[in-house]
């Protein structure tokens, strides 16, 4: 594995107060020696590797993504956190450790992976809307699809009645068609937290719906 680009993020010199562990990686990642500063990039390459596998195996099946995938998504994320950490290295101020720090970058990393590689698939769309999915997301019992068909029927019409049209494209991607946060993320060039916000209003709203029109109690079960 080459790393002769890296190399165009300066140098740094380990600042009093480093934890002894922190101060090493620094000292290492801008040595005078290129064979050092080679190790030290294998080394680290290595460590963000094993957080990218991590991270993307966490994730699971929201991710959608399975197979060599998987690697090839980790090997990416590892490698563009190792050029970031690396173009970044003189701004590290030691204000946590070397590794935490260099963990935020490929965990971005990955959810930027992770979303741009979901919309790269053409069978992928917003606009699927597949209510037949409902009672599956919403984990209703099929041997009681007498009592909850009103209940999905009041849920899609409080849906189109009460949300936003953003509200709208956020819940059902979400909730019905399942797709990927970090995907939305790209989607709508927005983060995580809105997206979260958003669907959380949703809910709220829907919900009061369906307590108004008597298909929920106050604690959000079924009549």
């Amino acid at each position: 594995m080459g790393h002769r680009d890296l190399e165009s993020g300066g140098t740094a010199t380990a600042k009093p107060g480093l934890d002894p562990e922190s101060a090493a990686w620094v000292a290492a990642l801008s040595d005078a020696s290129a064979r050092t500063r080679e190790e030290a990039y294998e080394r680290l390459h290595a460590v963000l590797l094993r957080i990218a596998r991590s991270e993307l195996r966490r994730r699971g099946s929201d991710t959608r993504i399975s197979g060599p995938e998987v690697d090839d998504l980790a090997h990416q994320a590892a490698a563009d956190a190792l050029l970031a950490v690396t173009r970044k290295l003189a701004g590290f101020r030691g204000e946590s450790r070397f590794t935490t720090w260099a963990y935020r970058f490929v965990i971005l990393e990955v959810s930027s992976k992770v979303g741009r590689h979901f919309w790269r698939r053409p069978t992928e769309a917003l606009a699927t809307e597949d209510w037949d999915q409902l009672p599956d997301r919403l984990g209703l019992d099929p041997a009681h699809e007498s009592q909850w068909r009103e209940l999905v029927r009041a849920f899609r019409q409080a849906v189109d009645d009460v949300l936003t049209e953003h509200q709208r494209q956020v819940f059902v991607a979400v909730v019905l068609d399942g797709i990927p946060l970090d995907a939305l993320v790209v989607r709508w060039s927005t983060n995580r937290n809105a997206i979260y916000k958003t669907v959380f209003d949703a809910r709220r709203k829907v919900r009061a719906q369906l307590v108004a029109g008597g298909h929920l109690d106050r604690k959000g079960e079924d009549t």
